[in-house]
């Protein structure tokens, strides 16, 4: 159980980190090249969240294939 737990903390953590790098590219590429259409970056947003619940999904039935520090 404390494994599942710390699973799900790490994929967290990755999640705010992935979070984060894509804001950032965001803001990189509406600061610096053009204005991206409202509508890319909500696509954008909901790929991610797709992704991410595909992910925690993995890592709750524990099938998940993340390199994430193993805990016995």
């Amino acid at each position: 159980m404390v494994a599942m737990a710390i699973s799900v903390l790490w994929f967290l953590i990755g999640l705010i980190v992935l979070c984060g790098i894509i804001y950032l590219a965001i803001w990189v590429i509406e600061s610096f090249v053009y204005a991206i259409p409202e509508q890319v970056k909500k696509g954008v947003w909901v790929i991610v969240l797709l992704l991410a619940l595909i992910a925690l999904l993995s890592v709750l039935v524990g099938g998940g294939s993340f390199h994430f520090p193993q805990v016995r």
